[in-house]
Order: structure tokens, then sequence, then C-alpha cells
């Protein structure tokens, strides 16, 4: 197949793939760092690579799920608490092998819509990297992650724009 046609069928395949249909199977340490590498890829104007990644994986990946929980428990008042999605989001960080938190550094030098836009390539990047070695992932991004900021040590130039999940699929 010439490069164009692949090109176009990674992209068709492209999906957003959530935690309830990923397997138990580890994602093999060589497919985390080609998806990763492909993400630094992402094209950025005056070369400022905005994105921040931080993987989570066993403790760290449990610990972070029950932060979340911990956060939605706090921040939401008892009248609409719901407790299905309280547990919803600590099944979907365990479900998820792997979960990595998607940060903005804002450098100043460029508009802050093109350090987002620049991020989200590199999202995308990992998006088409993940579909061709079949595991499944999504970009998510709850109002939750917007209280992160401590966990994460997110800067005052720096945004958590949501966590990306990944997991093996059948």
């Amino acid at each position: 197949m010439e490069n164009a046609k692949i090109l176009k069928h990674i992209i068709e395949e492209r999906r957003s793939v959530f935690p309830k249909d990923y397997t138990d199977t580890p994602i093999p340490e060589h497919i985390l760092e080609e998806v990763l590498n492909a993400s630094v890829l992402a094209p950025n104007h005056k070369k400022t690579k905005p994105w921040r990644f931080k993987v989570f994986r066993n403790e760290d990946k449990q610990q972070l799920g029950e932060e979340l929980q911990s956060i939605y428990k706090t921040i939401t008042p008892p009248q609409t608490f719901l407790e299905k999605k309280y547990q919803d989001i600590g099944f979907k960080i365990s479900k998820a092998n792997i979960v990595i938190s998607i940060v903005c550094e804002f450098s100043g030098l460029v508009p802050d819509w093109e350090e987002i836009a620049a991020t989200a390539m590199a999202v995308q990047n990992m998006y088409l990297t993940c579909t061709v070695n079949r595991v499944g992932c999504y970009w998510s991004s709850p109002a939750l992650v917007n209280h992160l900021k401590d966990s994460l040590k997110i800067e005052e130039n720096q945004k958590c724009l949501g966590l990306f999940y990944m997991g093996s699929l059948a």
C-alpha cells in the first residue's frame, strides 16, 4: 500500500475506545515509548514544545483514581452527588493500563491557542500511534482535572487539558 493510502487507513481507523472495552493485558513498554516519541513530533510554532505528559501506572495510577474520586466527593454538593459517577471515576482509572496527564505549558512566545493546538496535535499523534498498535485510547477532559494542580505540580503558566487513557484491546 502506498503511503497516502496507509495514512488514510490509519486516520479512518482512529477511534476513541473507552476503558470498559480494555483487556487486562499490559501495554508493552516499547509501545508506550513509541506513543510518547510520536507525540513530540507534533508541529509547534517557535519550537516551544508546550506539551507536558506524565505517565501513571500501577500504584501511581491507583492514587490518581482515588484523588479524582476524592475531588469529586469534595466539590460536588450532596444533592447532586451521584454514587455511580463516583464509582465510574475509579473504574475507568483501574481498567486503563496507562493514564497520561495532558498539560500545556504557555511560553508567552506565541498565542495561547497555538500552544493548545500544538498539544492537541501531539495527542492526535498519540491516538494514531495507538491505532496502529491496536491499543485502545481516549482523551478525557473532565472538570475534575482543574483540581489536580498540586498533585501534578502544575505551574502558573500551565494548564491540565485532560487525561489520556490507554488499554490493550482483544
